[in-house]
């Protein structure tokens, strides 16, 4: 796929080369610092974050009720060794362990349940959201290459699989990033805590 992109890109380049060179307009963005210093990316995060505190605080309330029934079948236990205990009373206590063994696997099956699903769907949430606010960026990005007249703006902050930068060197073009970022933020709360 790499190789693909710099076969069209060196394709494009030698369509634009020869007289057409001199009015070839570039120019870069840096598209992790317009994510991740964009208003709303920071109030989803905030979100998100606030929502797995609630799913972690759930998930220790009910861990908390299956070590209470740990603690209380290690007390039947302890119970079950004394000699002098009673026939009937030794066969009630092996019922109230088998009641609460089962009830323990059911309420760690529920946990684990709970807290899967929560998760994907906290995770599924997060996903929507980025990729809207990905949209949103683009579509500045865009917007700005469309008015700014500019034939190609790259991503200086992609890398390929190898983790190499794909813009190795670009002379004379215009980082669009602090003048997006005031574009994307100006609609920005005086307050971060209110968010959107």
């Amino acid at each position: 796929m790499n190789i693909r992109f710099f076969a069209l890109l060196a394709g494009f380049l030698m369509l634009h080369s020869g007289a057409n060179a001199q009015r070839l307009k570039i120019a870069t963005v840096d598209m992790e610092r317009l994510f991740n210093e964009y208003h709303k990316t920071t109030s989803v995060q905030r979100d998100i974050n606030i929502e797995r505190a609630r799913i972690q605080k759930d998930n220790n309330l009910r861990l908390k009720d299956i070590r209470d029934i740990d603690d209380s079948l290690q007390k039947i236990r302890e119970q079950l060794k004394d000699e002098e205990l009673g026939e009937k009373k030794r066969q009630d206590l092996r019922q109230e362990a088998g009641d609460l063994s089962q009830d323990g696997i059911h309420k760690e099956r529920e946990r684990s349940e709970f807290l899967e699903r929560r998760n994907r769907t906290l995770s599924e949430k997060m996903t929507k959201q980025m990729r809207a606010i990905l949209v949103t960026i683009q579509r500045a990005v865009s917007e700005r290459a469309k008015a700014g007249n500019y034939d190609y703006i790259f991503d200086q902050s992609g890398n390929s699989n190898q983790g190499i930068p794909f813009v190795l060197h670009a002379r004379d073009t215009t980082d669009l990033t602090d003048s997006l970022l005031e574009e994307i933020n100006q609609d920005a709360p005086e307050d971060p805590k209110e968010g959107e």
